[in-house]
């Protein structure tokens, strides 16, 4: 948009005195850094918003949160910007973007964290590895903090010590009525159970407390690739494992194409293969004996799991992920008998570009203890979860791509019981909304939005309607 849009829609007069009131600063569509203010890590996004305020710290986003409450305007709220449902950004509205703000203080003798929202895992990582501890977190080291634990948070340590979300101990959070407050056991504690799997729905959290654990410095993990031919016996052979295997191992198979990776036989570059990934969170000497049947589905096309330290595991998959890239993630939490499982191969069969591809995701351990009423994220009984990836470098066949994908989830999904996880609805569609919260629970993410957020100001997210907008 041009800046006499965003001075129609706002006025100068208006802008100064917002930024008057900011520690941090404010981006106009005119001003030099505005196309990399606004960007967003999947490319499949491409807005234009009248403002970015850029925030230093929380009394920035309560100024950010009035200003955009009084000009009635779309607000998105960007923490780490991977913004793979576009929710972190808008056309003609205001992004609060909270990039800026990446302090942490780490306790190592009570194992706590206060990390503020924009950090990524990363940044997190670097930080609480220094003291040997760590929290479950993204896949992607460039995965915000914030986004991935609201939604819940699928991570190397899940059968160890859970989602990201069940590790959350306390957050502030700034209303949309401007206050802020802290909502963890006993305080707010409603609104401190939405947080940990309702989404960005009832505030802006501009801090996260977790419960760290002993994780590292140094981990067993990585990958061992086998080709297609055999993907029916990895898999399958992989599934009957996951039945047997110790918690301080999580797994997930990535059925996908081969990139020009150094350890891979050039032959095998641009062809489909089945690549299995793992980490052991314990004792090194005991991780090889459990990493050791993952060895004997097939015969490998390359073998690269063995000791690293957890930092090189949470940023291992960084090279594939580079931003730009057109994106949309979708999933479906399914039983994984031979019928699911061989439709999930018949998918990666008909992948329509070499990036696109199907992760399963191995459940259970301290995932599945915890109990279904302890946090809005409830599905704790789900088998296997399986994400379905369309990624293109460009907008050229990207709808085609998308199609494919929603194709692909709705057919898996006929294996289980038509859920889905939040953090990957694929957009806010209002049914992916309802297929990621068993109804009993959306009931009770309404009466908390009713309370914290009842003209529905934080709507651009997977939406949880309050009453009077419903």
């Amino acid at each position: 948009m041009s800046i006499d849009t965003a001075r129609g829609v706002l006025g100068d007069a208006t802008i100064a005195e917002l930024e008057a009131g900011l520690r941090g600063s404010v981006v106009r569509p005119d001003d030099a850094g505005y196309d990399e203010a606004r960007a967003v890590w999947n490319g499949a996004h491409d807005k234009h918003p009248a403002l970015v305020v850029c925030c230093a710290g929380t009394a920035d986003v309560i100024r950010a949160v009035e200003f955009a409450r009084s000009q009635d305007l779309p607000l998105a709220v960007r923490g780490g910007a991977h913004s793979i449902a576009g929710f972190s950004t808008c056309d003609d509205g205001i992004v609060i973007d909270l990039s800026r703000m990446k302090g942490a203080l780490v306790d190592p003798v009570r194992r706590r964290v206060v990390a503020q929202a924009g950090m990524t895992w990363g940044d997190l990582d670097h930080e609480t590895q220094a003291f040997g501890l760590a929290v479950t977190g993204g896949l992607v080291s460039s995965t915000g903090i914030a986004g991935f634990t609201l939604g819940g948070g699928v991570g190397w340590l899940l059968r160890r010590h859970g989602l990201a979300s069940d590790n959350l101990t306390a957050a502030e959070v700034v209303t949309a009525d401007g206050r802020v407050v802290r909502a963890d056991p006993t305080e707010h504690s409603e609104l401190f159970w939405a947080l940990r799997g309702g989404g960005g729905n009832f505030g802006i959290v501009t801090s996260f407390e977790y419960r760290l654990h002993p994780v590292g410095p140094q981990i067993l993990g990585g990958l061992i690739v086998y080709p297609a031919e055999q993907a029916r016996q990895v898999v399958t052979g992989w599934r009957e494992l996951t039945g047997d295997m110790p918690d301080d191992l999580t797994t997930l198979v990535n059925l996908t194409t081969a990139p020009p990776l150094p350890f891979l036989p050039e032959e095998v570059h641009g062809t489909r293969i089945v690549a299995l990934l793992g980490m052991y969170a314990g004792d090194l000497a005991t991780g090889e004996t459990a990493v050791a049947p993952l060895r004997k589905l097939g015969t490998p096309l390359a073998d690269v799991m063995g000791p690293m330290p957890y930092t090189a595991m949470q940023s291992l998959i960084d090279p594939l992920w580079t931003a730009g890239a057109h994106n949309y993630f979708t999933s479906a939490f399914i039983d994984p008998s031979d019928t699911a499982l061989e439709s999930v191969l018949r998918h990666h069969r008909e992948t329509p570009t070499p990036s696109s591809e199907l992760h399963l995701h191995q459940l259970g351990g301290a995932f599945a203890r915890v109990p279904a009423d302890a946090t809005a994220f409830s599905q704790r009984e789900q088998g296997m979860l399986c994400n379905v990836i369309a990624r293109s470098p460009d907008a050229a066949g990207f709808d085609a791509h998308v199609a494919w994908a929603r194709a692909t989830r709705d057919d898996i999904a006929r294996h289980g019981r038509g859920t889905t996880y939040v953090n990957f609805t694929g957009d806010g569609a209002e049914d992916k909304v309802r297929a990621a919260y068993p109804e009993g629970v959306r009931e009770r993410l309404v009466a908390v939005k009713d309370a914290y957020d009842p003209t529905n100001l934080f709507r651009l997210n997977q939406n949880i309607r309050p009453s009077a907008a419903a």
